[in-house]
């Protein structure tokens, strides 16, 4: 018989936390979506026209984001790569807050900026003019979806343009051309790849875009996504749900293959030059920066200024109120966050549902760095079998989380198994045990805990990318200079590995604080009422009418986004050069 080797045996071990936790968690559910989306005998024949009806939207809504973020995205990457001047690190910043703030503090925040009760609106009404519609309209929808993925374009593109020769466009100017044909011809193509790997990963994120939808498109405008929360929530037609999933994870396969594809061309060396990035000289370039910088303080810092100055502003009657009661600055929104006004047995403070989303997330960053450093020390040093793994460990970061949460309802909706023991009789000393199968102790589905094992099955790829690379940069022969002098496993961990990899373990588990403490789309399935997360406590004010829940849920959205901006500010600072890619 073939002996098993000792390190076969350490890379088995090293590995059977992760698989084990993203088999159960994550690929079990989708097989369990899968098997269920082939029950077509079940659907109604109205349910595939609307299907494709729902399917023209989703791509068209896409679409139309994705050209509108380029066509803002493009002119402020040329200004990130091309002009230097003052703030522009603060200003690079500012875009990039919004990928990562929760969907539902940029909802609020443009509700609290051009909402009904928005303080345009407001400012509006004050002035005798008509309020503008803006909430539950395409409008509202494309608004947040550019906010949200500009920063995907200025990213890939202007490093794309930062690494390009000038050298070909001063030859192409030198022998005629005009600068309208050195774009076309010399600067586009050579952008070309970065453009179009930035339109996919725009056009992935639109396609999937959940919160966004829910909250400012209202009813009105229902997306593959929405509809598999309608059909799993509200209908109860779990069949027509996993149909929907399916759907969407093939979509959302070919979108990742494409993307993955021109992946590696977008980031294709370039030879640099020096002088690319100058202050602007000519009027026209100053103007050019002027107009743009304009546009990103206006788009970008508004909304996320609107937000906390509405959480501090009684400016509208509550309900059942005809006149605004002492109009002007106020903590009240804050302090009603710990008071049940109504009494009512169902109600569940506000300041619960932080603590509930602050105890998820906690949670989540230590699954999280338990499962992925085992993950992360194989592959900072990969062998054949780690090549072939890594994919699949990545899988998390394209699937939905509503799917995801559909999944988890289908497959952890019994009870499961537990093994009970009693000691029956002594006889000689030695006790008589009896175990049986009980089958009815425990529903995963009903448990708080569900919640942290999803954020942890999402942000498990995230976590893992931050640590690998840390660890592949741990030179191997500071490690065999340390065992030399005589140091042991855990000493070489302790004085070598950690020093290096502290910062990358703080990083990592900030980003998976923030991915839990943000997430809306398997929360929304999967949060039971007592036990709310800040998103879902927000998304309920929004829902129910009057200025005391609309307040509320401005102080809630104020304090998430708080939240959220300092794991940024954490992720900035200890983010290891290269890990910040898309």
């Amino acid at each position: 018989m073939r002996k098993v080797s000792p390190l076969t045996r350490s890379r088995f071990l090293t590995w059977l936390a992760p698989l084990a936790f993203l088999g159960l968690f994550f690929f079990l559910p989708f097989a369990r979506i899968l098997a269920l989306g082939t029950d077509f005998a079940s659907l109604r024949p109205s349910f595939w026209g609307q299907t494709f009806n729902i399917l023209v939207f989703t791509l068209w809504q896409a679409t139309l984001s994705t050209l509108l973020t380029l066509l803002l995205g493009l002119p402020l990457a040329l200004l990130f790569a091309r002009y230097n001047f003052p703030g522009k690190g603060f200003l690079r910043t500012l875009t990039a807050i919004p990928f990562m703030l929760p969907t539902v503090v940029v909802a609020a925040g443009f509700n609290a900026l051009l909402g009904h009760s928005g303080w345009v609106n407001l400012l509006l009404t004050k002035a005798g003019l008509p309020p503008v519609t803006f909430v539950y309209t395409l409008g509202a929808i494309l608004a947040a979806h550019v906010f949200y993925n500009t920063t995907v374009v200025i990213r890939l593109v202007s490093t794309a343009l930062a690494g390009m020769d000038m050298r070909l466009s001063d030859a192409a100017r030198s022998l005629g051309a005009s600068p309208l044909q050195t774009l076309w011809r010399v600067t586009l193509p050579l952008l070309r790849p970065s453009i179009f790997a930035a339109s996919l990963l725009v056009f992935l994120f639109d396609f999937t875009s959940y919160g966004v939808i829910l909250l400012l498109g209202g009813p009105k405008f229902v997306t593959l996504e929405v509809q598999i929360y309608i059909q799993a929530l509200f209908m109860l037609n779990l069949p027509a749900a996993a149909v929907l999933s399916l759907l969407q994870l093939f979509c959302t396969l070919i979108f990742s293959v494409l993307y993955n594809r021109y992946t590696a061309r977008a980031t294709a060396p370039l030879k640099p030059r020096a002088a690319w990035s100058q202050a602007p000289k000519t009027n026209g370039e100053k103007l050019f920066v002027t107009i743009m910088v304009t546009v990103l303080l206006a788009f970008f810092a508004l909304p996320l200024l609107a937000l906390p100055v509405r959480s501090v502003s009684r400016v509208e009657p509550e309900r059942a109120q005809r006149t605004v009661q002492a109009p002007g600055l106020t903590t009240s929104y804050y302090t009603e966050l710990f008071i049940n006004r109504r009494d009512s047995l169902f109600h569940v403070p506000p300041v619960n549902a932080a603590l509930n989303s602050l105890t998820y997330a906690s949670v989540t960053v230590v699954l999280s760095l338990l499962l992925g450093f085992p993950a992360a020390i194989a592959l900072a040093r990969p062998g054949r079998f780690e090549k072939l793994l890594d994919p699949f460990l990545m899988l998390p970061l394209g699937a939905s989380a509503v799917t995801l949460g559909l999944g988890y309802i289908v497959t952890f909706n019994r009870p499961l198994p537990s093994i009970q023991c009693s000691v029956d009789s002594v006889q000689f000393f030695l006790p008589t045990v009896h175990c049986s199968l009980n089958t009815a102790r425990w529903v995963l589905l009903t448990s708080p805990l569900l919640i942290p094992l999803a954020h942890t099955t999402i942000a498990l790829p995230f976590v893992i990318r931050n640590l690998q690379t840390a660890l592949a940069t741990i030179p191997q022969r500071y490690r065999e200079a340390a065992t030399i002098l005589g140091a042991s496993r855990w000493q070489v961990w302790r004085t070598v590995d950690w020093p290096i990899i502290a910062r990358a373990t703080v990083s990592a588990g900030a980003f998976a604080f923030t991915v839990s403490l943000g997430e809306f789309g398997a929360a929304s399935l999967l949060t039971r009422p007592e036990f709310p997360t800040l998103p879902t406590a927000i998304y309920t004010f929004l829902s129910h009418p009057g200025g005391l829940n609309y307040g509320q849920a401005m102080a809630m959205a104020t304090l998430l986004m708080v939240f959220t901006g300092l794991n940024i500010f954490v992720i900035e600072r200890l983010r290891l050069p290269g890990t910040g890619d898309f």
